[in-house]
């Protein structure tokens, strides 16, 4: 499917501030069978926008604004083909992926209520494992906006039996590596014209290792697989390695975020 995105993030300051630093991971990847067709960046201030390649292959963009400002914009627009499902691409994890993925991480932490969690749907294998975990995170967790944050890790998410898209992809990467599965974190978007509540534009979902098999990609919220409605920003241990965007300033301002996404076929 084709697929236009238009993501625009606004920062505004009650008081001006001297200096900003902006990091964003908004390109759409150039794999799993998905490709960007074309992809722009504007920011406002104007700055020169540097880029460099993570080894996971997520692209990063990053900028200074130097001058004294109280508002600060990042626009970004991108088309993308996106296949029917993930396409893996690697068949054997490196030594340091494979540490990655399976150690507990800054939002999925091992504890004992995640161990029990996960052994309670333990399947003949390890593919079978993946699904049944998927469908215990849809049923057990209600998906309720406001009920967590951008700090809230996976046993916290547990206990409260709620949370967004973000969460539920973190407990079941957690509930994975709890049973020797490697599980990352994919951040990106979603098209779903027939939205039942359960998603926004911009969503989170997660991929898991098969030993002889590769990666899945499959998503707790909706209880599914990638599809072709999904577009795939960058992956990572956990929500904190690819957040689209993220920075720091100098002043002592209040900040208010602003954020709007659009998913469009073509």
């Amino acid at each position: 499917m084709r697929l236009r995105i238009d993501h625009r993030t606004t920062l505004s300051y009650d008081q001006q501030i001297s200096e900003a630093y902006t990091e964003m991971r908004l390109k759409p990847m150039d794999a799993g069978g998905q490709r960007c067709l074309s992809f722009n960046l504007v920011t406002e201030p104007r700055g020169e926008i540097m880029q460099y390649l993570e080894r996971r292959r997520n692209d990063v963009r990053h900028f200074d604004v130097l001058a004294p400002h109280t508002r600060l914009m990042v626009h970004s627009t991108s088309e993308v083909l996106t296949p029917i499902k993930l396409i893996d691409e690697e068949h054997e994890l490196s030594p340091l992926d494979q540490f990655d993925f399976l150690m507990p991480s800054t939002y999925t932490p091992e504890d004992a209520k995640t161990r029990r969690f996960a052994t309670t749907f333990v399947q003949d294998d390890a593919r079978d494992t993946v699904f049944a975990l998927m469908h215990a995170v849809y049923t057990h967790l209600k998906y309720v906006p406001g009920a967590t944050d951008v700090r809230t890790k996976a046993d916290d998410v547990l206990t409260l039996g709620q949370g967004v898209c973000q969460d539920f992809a973190h407990v079941m990467i957690a509930s994975c590596r709890c049973q020797g599965i490697p599980a990352r974190y994919v951040s990106g978007y979603l098209n779903d014209p027939a939205s039942d509540g359960r998603n926004g534009a911009s969503h989170a979902w997660m991929d898991a290792f098969i030993p002889g098999s590769g990666w899945i990609s499959l998503d707790p919220t909706h209880n599914c697989e990638q599809t072709e409605n999904y577009v795939r920003l960058a992956v990572g241990r956990d929500y904190s390695d690819v957040p689209p965007t993220r920075g720091v300033f100098k002043g002592k301002a209040k900040e208010t975020l602003d954020v709007q996404v659009s998913v469009h076929p073509l």
